[in-house]
């Protein structure tokens, strides 16, 4: 191979590996945006075009100082499945982790116990569950913390009411998080 082969598949390799990090980056923008928010300590506005709650951030969350990354340890409950408590929106919900979930979805009484309130015109998207066919409300959950990990703009759904029963903790949270994984029978996620 010639010096000028040679070269040329260097430049045309290290051109392909900036596209491939420049592509990473763009694909990961708000999780980037958010996490690069947090490390300086800045407060990003809040999407308003699909929230559904009101609640302004209290005069704590203001106050807070950036902290060191967030990290969560959970038990697999008795029937194989990782249950947690988590905050939507500064209220309390339980919650099932699920992979299988694209987005975090919630009960209709799930969403008014986080404050968020909806109309029936709101439910305008159809999916399939493991239940069928399900109406549901698009929705942006403007804060999801477990412990000491927070995720800002969360995409989710809420189902009618009577649709489902409590609220999946899906791919729209986890591929937010630097890792999530299943280590000696526990799931560990890391901000």
């Amino acid at each position: 191979m010639t010096s000028g082969t040679r070269k040329l598949i260097s430049e045309v390799l290290g051109w392909a590996a900036i596209a491939v990090v420049l592509a990473s980056a763009m694909a990961n923008f708000d999780s980037l945006k958010g996490h690069t928010a947090t490390a300086l300590g800045i407060e990003l506005p809040q999407s308003g075009t699909l929230s559904r709650s009101a609640k302004s951030p209290s005069q704590s969350d203001k106050n807070r100082t950036p902290r060191a990354v967030g990290y969560v340890e959970l038990s697999a409950d008795d029937s194989g499945h990782y249950r947690t408590d988590l905050e939507i929106n500064g209220r309390s919900v339980d919650a099932m982790v699920d992979t299988g979930a694209t987005l975090v979805a919630m009960s209709h009484e799930d969403a008014r116990r986080a404050g968020i309130r909806l109309a029936a015109k709101d439910y305008t998207h159809r999916v399939r569950t493991a239940n069928g066919i399900a109406k549901v409300a698009p929705v942006t959950l403007s804060r999801v913390r477990i412990g000491d990990i927070t995720v800002r703009n969360v995409q989710g759904v809420v189902t009618e009411r009577g649709a489902m029963d409590g609220t999946l903790l899906g791919m729209s949270f986890l591929s937010r998080l630097s890792r999530f994984e299943i280590r000696s029978g526990r799931l560990i996620l890391q901000e």
